[in-house]
């Protein structure tokens, strides 16, 4: 799977960025969706306009962490992995019996958007299994993105030249375009446009970026750690019916 955000929708962390950055802009001309279509026979490819691309192939899947897709009222996900508790979720968001993971994760997003009952860290917590997500909502052009607590699936960021968001299942398609300027996608963390990344896992926590460095000694895009030392100011906000999440994640 594929997604390329524009930074005016999706702020790269500035520890994310290196100054071994590529030279490829992802979203120019196209460049990096045709050449995902190129590695990846039969993908498809959902053009978000000004706001990026996204992307994804059956081609070479694991079996076990299925990739799927799906728009629901404006509402684009790419899900690759498994939820363990999904009669339970089922169940807690009102779907029916043929809903699956991806669609889970859509109607999760848009509780929180328009109702907001639970903060945004406690909705991830509660998908239990394998799993990396990328979703987009094109009608407030926001971003809401996650990975397990153990990192079950291969999921990368980075950034490319213009400093767009890259995320993908591939790490040399991000390697490729974002030169050092890339990472695993943090286990047991979300992020958001409004936010940024956060940790679901201790979400009173700040989280440290700590440098990597490659075989060759360079430095290249910080992964990202709880710090257990440094709580966020103000704790948890309260959530009633009117909460408006985004405005805190």
């Amino acid at each position: 799977m594929l997604a390329v955000f524009d930074k005016t929708v999706a702020k790269c962390p500035e520890a994310l960025q290196s100054p071994n950055s590529g030279s490829n802009s992802a979203m120019k001309d196209g460049f990096l969706a045709k050449h995902f279509g190129s590695v990846h026979p039969g993908s498809v490819t959902v053009n978000l306009g000004s706001a990026g691309v996204i992307a994804y192939s059956l081609d070479k899947q694991n079996p076990l962490l299925p990739r799927l897709f799906a728009v629901v009222d404006d509402i684009f996900c790419l899900f690759q992995g498994h939820i363990d508790n999904v009669a339970v979720l089922k169940q807690q968001y009102g779907l029916n019996k043929t809903a699956n993971e991806v669609i889970i994760v859509i109607e999760a997003y848009r509780t929180l958007r328009d109702r907001g009952p639970y903060p945004a860290d406690q909705v991830v917590r509660d998908i239990q299994g394998k799993f990396a997500f990328i979703l987009y909502d094109s009608s407030s052009k926001t971003t809401f993105i996650a990975a397990d607590t153990d990192g079950s699936v291969p999921f990368f960021w980075g950034a490319d030249s213009e400093d767009n968001l890259v995320l993908s299942d591939d790490v040399q398609i991000v390697q490729q375009t974002c030169g050092k300027s890339f990472a695993p996608f943090p286990k047991g963390c979300f992020f958001t446009t409004s936010g940024g990344l956060r940790s679901f896992e201790h979400p009173l926590n700040e989280l440290k970026p700590v440098p990597r460095v490659d075989s060759s000694g360079q430095i290249c895009g910080a992964t990202f750690k709880v710090d257990a030392e440094t709580k966020k100011e103000g704790g948890m906000p309260r959530v009633g019916s009117a909460y408006d999440w985004s405005s805190n994640y």
